[in-house]
């Protein structure tokens, strides 16, 4: 018997199992429902739209696809940028722009020459290390005579070299102070290997150490612009990651032909701006904050991302956040504080938290930023295009009520709208301002 109860307990079993798989079947056939919520409903907890996003993507591909193949057709190809590209190598002697980059060594050479002679205390350099470089004053006469275009790329270049030798400057005068009064030492960045310490594995330099001429250049061609006694540095160089940004940097090249959708429309505004037109002029701006705005993100992404991951991983520097989330700015100034990190921080340390020190409060702090910034934006577009109007200065002033009404009225989703309007729109504006002008001043004189 017990030999038979061994044999017929599996098929028991098996049989067991198919009556309960059957009525669970027929359970769940009975209750088909359960309380849940849609997934478009907040309440639902769903976030995953990423079809919906592909679905705007292609929209907003297939639109612009069809306004810019209608463009060409109307209007024919204006831009070409391998015909851009084969005028400067026709001639290279007429690159003064070029010129100007390549002298602009002099001054790098001449504050490494001043830190090192202050190192030894010549007291009779520190007035002159105080001082700003003359460079600019020599850099805005010879930019006044230059073609609109390389104009303004020298004078960002001179720009950028301002700040990174003024924040050069700053901290060797605090490297001075506490060498001065035996404080700890400071340790330097890693692209000079004279006056080693070694600390943990790592090889360090403490000053004068860093004042060699390897070092400077290192923070010179370095994707930030505040100096350090120890940059942080990535362990090796990417090479799929290199080639990548790259690539990156060959391809948008060719989205300057977004230009090609923008003069038309800056053509057709000269009437309505000089008959004050309001709805023409509201029509021709509306027209324009499109391809405005994406030649803008295209500039993002090819400068902030790929050609400054680029040299960042040419030079291993470790530090590669050149910006946040600023996409998802629920306020004006959250906004500033976090598309352009390099510009930021620079800011912070040698504008914003030196005028605290001094006693200012943060209102007038944060307005002297704003104040500092407009001026580099009127210096950066006034000079190359040889006229002064100030729309680049008052709109970067106006961001100041902006950003309190904002801050105080708007929260949330319509906070992050209100940002957005106001770069698709704000920019757009002071374009049709300028070409305004200059067409004012350079053709219509010229025709009269």
């Amino acid at each position: 018997s017990s030999s038979s109860s061994s044999v017929f307990l599996p098929k028991l079993s098996a049989n067991t199992d198919e009556s309960l798989g059957r009525q669970q079947k027929l359970n769940n056939s009975l209750f088909f429902f359960l309380i849940q919520e849609s997934l478009l409903s907040s309440a639902s907890g769903y976030n995953n739209y990423r079809g919906i996003l592909n679905w705007c993507v292609v929209m907003l591909v297939l639109s612009n696809a069809r306004l810019f193949l209608e463009n060409l057709l109307r209007y024919g190809v204006l831009v070409d940028p391998i015909q851009v590209i084969s005028l400067f190598l026709n001639d290279p002697y007429s690159w003064p722009a070029a010129c100007l980059v390549i002298v602009s060594n002099v001054f790098v050479l001449v504050a490494l020459y001043t830190e090192r002679q202050l190192s030894k205390h010549f007291s009779w350099l520190h007035v002159l290390a105080l001082q700003p470089h003359p460079r600019n004053n020599f850099n805005l006469n010879l930019c006044s005579s230059l073609p609109s275009a390389g104009g303004a790329f020298v004078l960002g270049v001179y720009t950028i070299l301002f700040l990174k030798l003024y924040s050069y400057k700053d901290v060797n005068m605090w490297c001075r102070e506490l060498s001065t009064a035996k404080a700890k030492k400071l340790a330097r960045s890693l692209s000079c290997p004279t006056s080693q310490q070694f600390n943990g594995g790592n090889r360090t330099v403490c000053y004068p150490g860093n004042l060699t001429i390897r070092d400077m250049f290192y923070f010179v061609f370095a994707p930030t612009l505040c100096y350090e006694l120890n940059f942080p540095r990535s362990p090796k160089i990417r090479m799929s990651f290199l080639l990548r940004r790259l690539f990156e940097m060959v391809r948008y090249k060719y989205l300057l032909s977004l230009f090609q959708w923008m003069i038309p429309v800056i053509q057709s505004s000269m009437k309505p701006l000089e008959d004050m037109d309001l709805s023409r002029m509201f029509e021709r701006l509306l027209r324009l904050a499109v391809p405005n705005h994406l030649l803008w993100l295209v500039f993002f992404y090819c400068f902030f991302h790929s050609s400054m991951n680029f040299t960042a991983e040419l030079l291993r520097f470790g530090d590669r956040q050149f910006y946040k989330d600023w996409w998802n700015s629920e306020t004006v100034t959250y906004f500033w504080q976090n598309w352009n990190i390099p510009v930021h921080k620079w800011c912070l340390r040698h504008f914003y938290k030196p005028l605290l020190r001094r006693g200012f409060s943060k209102i007038v702090s944060q307005s002297a930023v704003f104040f500092l910034s407009a001026f580099f934006h009127e210096y950066l577009v006034s000079v190359p295009l040889r006229m002064f109007r100030l729309w680049a200065f008052m709109g970067m002033m106006v961001q100041l009520p902006l950003a309190w009404f904002v801050g105080r009225f708007l929260r949330g989703n319509y906070g992050n709208a209100a940002v957005w309007i106001s770069l698709i729109i704000g920019q757009p504006f002071a374009v049709l301002m300028y070409v305004h002008d200059y067409y004012v001043l350079h053709y219509r004189q010229e025709a009269d």
